[in-house]
């Protein structure tokens, strides 16, 4: 469950009475779900979405200026989107957006109940990998170890062994990168290099060439560039 045990929402329309039913159906998850801004225009809430941690946002399509789509292409960081129109003829355009869902005016209290139960399953599947994803186990020496994913700086390849820097020890097994990439949370761990996988949250300082951590310089490698770039700037 997020900061304050409740999810936050905002609502976009440019007609005030369809915001007004969004919020008619909100108060049914009252201690799950506020509201934190409503808005007739997409490009006033743009404040908002860059300032908050907004976890749902209610979209019109229809809408002068700016459609729901556009608005959507635009932004950096998406919410969760659920878009609430009266045209069923986005609704390809909608989910090729990865919509939670599309839901068309009038929207029944049965249909956002639906739609508001897809989003609660799905934060709370992420809770369990994330809860799952804490720890890793690791052989080594003849011993079974867990390691706190958070407590590791980076991963190193070493022929057909790994080696695993935490901010307390080493530990070397044998493993591979791409083997063990799946096991951790991929929110925190970024590959760098063929030989590298690195915690971004433990980085001190990089450049264009390479990483920082625990006073050790890890080579970017070239075919990664553009990926830790992205990873680290976006």
């Amino acid at each position: 469950m997020p900061k304050n045990n409740k999810y936050t929402c905002l609502i976009i329309d440019d007609e005030p009475l369809a915001i007004e039913v969004i919020q008619e159906h909100l108060e049914n998850f009252s201690e799950q779900i506020e509201c934190i801004g409503t808005f007739t225009k997409p490009i006033e809430s743009l404040q908002v979405l860059n300032t908050e941690n907004v976890d749902i946002l209610f979209l019109d399509i229809n809408m002068p200026a700016i459609n729901g789509i556009e608005f959507i292409k635009a932004l950096p960081n998406k919410p969760y989107v659920i878009f609430t129109t009266a045209y069923r003829e986005f609704a390809v355009d909608a989910f090729e957006l990865n919509a939670l869902d599309y839901l068309v005016k009038p929207v029944s209290t049965a249909r956002f109940l639906k739609s508001i139960n897809r989003f609660l399953l799905m934060q709370s599947e992420n809770a369990q990998d994330k809860k799952a994803n804490e720890f890793i186990l690791i052989k080594a020496d003849k011993k079974t170890y867990k390691i706190p994913s958070d407590s590791i700086s980076y991963i190193e390849s070493l022929d057909n062994y790994i080696k695993i820097n935490t901010s307390s020890k080493s530990l070397i097994c044998y493993d591979s990168l791409s083997s063990i990439e799946n096991d951790l949370p991929a929110e925190a761990f970024l590959r760098i290099h063929r030989s590298y996988i690195i915690n971004v949250n433990r980085i001190d300082h990089y450049t264009s060439s390479y990483v920082r951590i625990d006073d050790q310089q890890l080579t970017i490698g070239r075919n990664y560039k553009e990926q830790v770039r992205n990873a680290l700037e976006n």
